[in-house]
């Protein structure tokens, strides 16, 4: 696969006259250097860069790529076109799929697994979305439970929007057709004009690859300092998902909302004190934050799925507004007890994803690569606790919620805390122990 990389941008937000910013320095050396190395390390040596402002000194710093063991070719635009209007001028150049990089933004994820997502797809476009603590002045990506793009949401947002926390992280693969659809000379962006049109037009799908892997950009000077942080800490390279992550599992009712009896009316979903606090504890942690959830009101026909949804962007909405976020957030739809009124039958069974069952766990595994062995789960049941039994990690009973005063199963959590912030205070402390 080619690689595409746009590099045009200008650094007057980090102080930058002299150099373009896909050369600002990331621990003594070219921020644009790092990309081609993460290119390379995955096998892809073809790069053109898509040059702009101050480009010349790209061009004399780079060659021809033979020094980094790549071949480099350059286009040179002579006004800003945005990134979709640099890209097209590729048009006629690329006929097979490829991967576009944005210059400014530091990254380290593993590309294969990115690749292998856009095979398994016919779309015209696979891209990057990731969860921010900061989604409420982001642009935003709306994404279906099967991977599919259903709408773009620019910032500024609407006053009130509820969303997912799912943020464009500006990493694509498109198909040659994707030239359709951009005005040649023409100043456009992907996010704000191309992507809503195809969407508008509705003749192809757009995929969503989600990842926690690092991908940030480093447009102000106190986001470049966090990088830079990031990097010698050796977390950038830590998060690549070709290595071991650690989660902490989080249950829904009764730990990070309210308990109500099949809960199914948004306005009832409340969140417990100080649960943003302790999602953001384990945002700035080396642990993922992963909700499970059994959600069997769908089964019993009591709420629609759309629904659940709506609820679930309600939880993204409110823990966002403190700078918190989930990575991911899996719920088991079945049940398998008959007999409800207006029950859809074919959700009606006996699964492997309803817990204590661990196929919600085993999926996380897969899809990020976690160590069980060293993760945990909180909850506030003996359905969790023996959830966190059955999948091999740690578990802490929290007393909000049912408090373990279910009695569905005789078994004793490794840990007991008063609540959510609490526990993920104690699993913190733990770790720091180690």
């Amino acid at each position: 696969m080619k690689a595409v990389i746009l590099a045009g941008g200008k650094g007057t937000r980090l102080g930058l006259t002299d150099i373009p910013k896909p050369m600002v320095s990331v621990s003594n050396k070219p921020l644009l250097l790092h990309q081609i190395e993460l290119l390379k390390r995955y096998g892809i040596t073809d790069i053109t860069l898509l040059l702009g402002h101050l480009g010349a000194k790209i061009e004399e710093y780079f060659g021809d790529g033979t020094k980094y063991g790549v071949k480099i070719s350059y286009l040179t635009e002579d006004k800003p076109l945005g990134t979709a209007g640099a890209i097209k001028e590729l048009d006629g150049i690329i006929e097979e799929r490829f991967l576009v990089l944005y210059g400014d933004v530091m990254m380290d994820f593993d590309i294969n697994s990115f690749i292998e997502f856009d095979k398994r797809s016919s779309a015209i476009a696979s891209i990057i979305v990731h969860p921010n603590d900061h989604p409420y002045d982001s642009d935003l990506v709306e994404v279906d439970p099967d991977n599919n793009v259903t709408r773009f949401l620019s910032k500024p947002h609407e006053e009130g929007m509820m969303y997912n926390n799912n943020v464009n992280a500006a990493v694509y693969i498109f198909g040659s057709d994707i030239f359709q659809y951009i005005e040649r000379y023409k100043s456009s962006d992907f996010g704000k004009d191309i992507f809503p049109l195809i969407m508008k037009e509705g003749l192809h799908k757009i995929k969503a690859y989600s990842t926690p892997e690092y991908i940030k950009d480093l447009g102000t000077p106190d986001r470049l300092e966090n990088v830079e942080a990031a990097y010698l800490s050796g977390k950038i390279a830590a998060y690549n998902k070709a290595n071991k992550r650690t989660a902490i599992f989080i249950d829904r009712d009764g730990v990070i909302n309210k308990e109500v009896d099949n809960l199914k009316n948004i306005a009832d979903f409340v969140l417990l004190p100080n649960v943003a606090e302790a999602i953001k504890k384990v945002n700035d942690s080396d642990f993922l934050a992963i909700v499970i959830t059994n959600q069997p009101v769908i089964a019993k026909g009591f709420i629609l799925e759309k629904d659940l949804l709506d609820i679930h962007k309600k939880l993204e909405t409110e823990i966002g507004r403190q700078n918190a976020f989930i990575d991911k957030l899996y719920y088991c739809p079945h049940h398998p007890d008959k007999g409800y009124v207006g029950e859809v039958k074919e959700l009606k069974i006996e699964c492997s994803c309803r817990k204590p069952n661990t196929g919600m766990l085993d999926l996380a595994v897969k899809e990020f690569n976690i160590d069980l062995s060293r993760s945990y789960f909180i909850g506030d049941s003996t359905t969790d606790i023996q959830t966190g039994i059955n999948a091999g990690v740690k578990t802490v009973l929290v007393k909000t919620g049912y408090a373990g005063k279910d009695n569905k199963y005789n078994v004793k959590p490794d840990y007991s805390a008063n609540n959510l912030d609490d526990a993920v205070d104690l699993i913190l402390k733990i770790n720091d122990n180690k």
